[in-house]
């Protein structure tokens, strides 16, 4: 794959398809230098096509899974459980810090994303 501005959806999925199957490479080699490269590009295209605006950080979780094809079991793979990924989908858990930092580093989410404050839903008390 050439690299090359990411103007176009098709772009912006073989750019994915490639960092995948660069991802792990070390950095300063020919093929870290590329991951490297094509994350910049892809961060890019994603930041002007996919603005996030003042979304809360389960919508930014919602559009991220959406935009890269990922699932709610892929999510409960990161958290390390599915109910706990439900949990935070539905509301009715907050983020922690390493929930956060592992959308971030693991997905690539920006930080400041998932650090703004939102509502939980209610629980519902029995009488």
């Amino acid at each position: 794959m050439d690299i090359h501005s990411i103007t176009t959806p098709e772009d912006h999925s073989r750019a994915l398809a490639e960092i995948e199957r660069l991802w792990g490479a070390a950095p300063g080699t020919d093929e870290g230098d590329r991951l490297d490269l094509l994350a910049t590009l892809v961060e890019h295209y994603e930041q002007h096509a996919f603005p996030l605006g003042d979304t809360d950080p389960v919508e930014t979780i919602r559009i991220h899974m959406d935009m890269t094809g990922r699932t709610q079991s892929d999510l409960a793979a990161l958290f390390g459980s599915a109910s706990r990924a439900s949990e935070v989908l539905n509301r009715r858990r907050a983020l922690t810090m390493e929930m956060a930092y592992r959308l971030n580093s693991e997905w690539g989410i920006p930080a400041e994303t998932l650090i703004r404050p939102y509502e939980l839903e209610a629980r519902k008390r029995s009488a």
